[in-house]
């Protein structure tokens, strides 16, 4: 505790010079949760979007009717979200309408079991002493005691603040996270608390989003199933586009310039310091510091024009192939989100991550939004996002072949999963693959963005800034991946240009 006491300790860096005008490159929930703090200190803003409309990876289709949601259908920790309309003076629940899903998710097993999950951590364990046994469920009790603490010790001095230096993590609660377990391996971690399979998968899949094995993980990143499983999932009525539509209306509202189908085609910079953007049409704009919403590699390459060596050392979670079908079938056997668990589990990772090939026996993400909303729909019609992980393009399959082949894979496999007749209910569908994802910008065709393994993240995750005047934000920089994570990524960018607020904590935290 001692060197801990002593370590030196890096004061967080900001831009230099002039801050009074800021260009945010992007309108994703990162770039519009910078632009909302930027605006409420007093800075006058820039947003350039390429797309009609805001959102980046949360972005939006629709089709005939539906209204499909193209990016992250989970949401969690909704605080982080007042604190941006709070940045503005507004409040959030006049934008906004956030409805608790419950249960958080429906889980199906290959064995015909099913277990509901749910945020209230007394309802959770009657639900699996009613399933599985008391001794299930007292480890379960023990098991978010495990989480809660992680999330205490962790969130302060490892996500919600800017980290420069790897001696800035010297902190107590280091100390902490190691006496608790935390940097241990996140699979064995879980099994001391829960022995059934079942609910071993329920809590250690969240492993994904980090782009890792929970074989591999680091137990901290069971934060993430405390996120996502024990704080509550919500879903906003409209769909998750609402939520970057009210972000980005309540930012106009207080003097934020959208400039939509705009198109950045670089950032010019001398000796280190930006100077201006140029888009594709020639124009060319003006400001004091910038913001780089774009996933960080290509916002490095193709805006910057520079390839750090760092970058290009970089792993990559793996990918995704989503299908969004308009139906006319009604399930009703399952709930807004549906996990279905195939009969392999550390196969799968093997599968996706070491080989780099696609899942055997898949484990599957099925969201019903109008589950929740009808309204997303027409009448009578309902809308499934249905997502299976696949390697990202590190891997050797060619997608424009592929694609055909494995939409009818999905197909059978969700009919012989129990959704009867699902691919001749189809009336609307559209497809997104690895090719897909990097066309639209996501390095590697990664979603996810780089891994979150040891070397990559905290203050070995490529930092946020560049030069004396360019931030970056969003998944591929710090804290990480997760829509949680890129509302604090926003906060941290913001930070950097305003000097960090002292006596800030989110409500999140509190």
């Amino acid at each position: 505790m001692d060197l801990l006491r002593f370590a030196p300790r890096s004061t967080p860096r900001v831009v230099k010079g002039k801050t009074d005008h800021v260009v945010v490159v992007g309108a994703g929930l990162a770039g519009l949760s910078a632009a909302m703090r930027l605006a409420g200190a007093g800075r006058k803003v820039t947003v350039v979007e390429r797309e009609s409309v805001p959102g980046g990876r949360a972005g939006l289709i629709n089709d005939k009717g539906y209204s499909f949601d193209t990016g992250p259908t989970v949401l969690t920790m909704p605080d982080l979200i007042a604190d941006c309309f709070d940045a503005v003076g507004e409040d959030m629940n006049d934008w906004l309408e956030l409805m608790p899903v419950a249960p958080l998710y429906r889980t199906f097993f290959p064995d015909g079991s099913q277990l509901d999950v749910h945020s209230d951590t007394t309802k959770m364990a009657e639900e699996l002493e009613r399933v599985i046994g008391r001794g299930e469920a007292e480890g379960y009790l023990k098991y978010v005691d495990f989480v809660e603490k992680l999330y205490k010790y962790e969130i302060r001095d490892f996500i919600d603040r800017n980290i420069d230096s790897p001696f800035d993590l010297l902190t107590p609660n280091l100390v902490k996270l190691l006496g608790i377990g935390g940097f241990r391996k996140l699979a064995p971690k879980v099994d001391e608390y829960l022995k059934d399979p079942r609910t071993q998968r329920i809590y250690s899949f969240q492993a994904m989003y980090a782009g890792l094995s929970p074989y591999d993980a680091l137990a901290i990143y069971a934060v993430i199933a405390y996120m996502d499983s024990v704080a509550g999932v919500f879903f906003p009525k409209g769909g998750m586009h609402a939520l970057p539509r009210a972000m980005a209306a309540a930012a106009a509202k207080h003097g934020v310039d959208f400039r939509y189908n705009t198109t950045v085609s670089r950032v010019e910079h001398h000796q280190g310091r930006a100077t201006a953007i140029v888009t594709t049409d020639g124009e060319r704009i003006e400001a004091d510091s910038f913001i780089l919403n774009p996933d960080l590699p290509v916002a490095y390459r193709d805006l910057l024009g520079v390839n750090p060596i760092s970058l290009k050392r970089l792993t990559y979670s793996p990918s995704c192939f989503l299908l969004l079908a308009g139906s006319n079938q009604k399930y009703s056997k399952i709930a807004h989100h549906n996990i279905h668990f195939g009969h392999q589990w550390a196969g799968v990772f093997d599968e996706l991550i070491d080989q780099k090939r696609l899942m055997s026996d898949p484990s599957i993400l099925v969201t019903n939004p109008t589950h929740s909303d009808p309204a997303l729909a027409p009448d009578g019609k309902e809308i499934y996002y249905v997502l299976f992980p696949t390697p990202n393009l590190d891997a050797d399959i060619d997608w424009r072949k592929e694609t055909p082949r494995y939409r009818d894979e999905v197909v059978r496999t969700l009919e012989a999963r129990g959704y009867v007749g699902f691919g001749d209910s189809i009336e609307i569908e559209h497809i997104t693959t690895p090719l897909e994802w990097e066309q639209r910008g996501m390095e590697r065709g990664a979603p996810f963005a780089a891994a979150h393994s040891f070397l990559q993240t905290g203050p070995f995750r490529p930092g946020n800034m560049w030069g004396e005047n360019v931030v970056f934000t969003g998944s591929g920089t710090q804290p990480g991946v997760g829509v949680p994570m890129v509302l604090v990524s926003g906060r941290l960018a913001a930070e950097r240009i305003t000097g960090p607020d002292v006596n800030y904590h989110s409500r999140a935290w509190r």
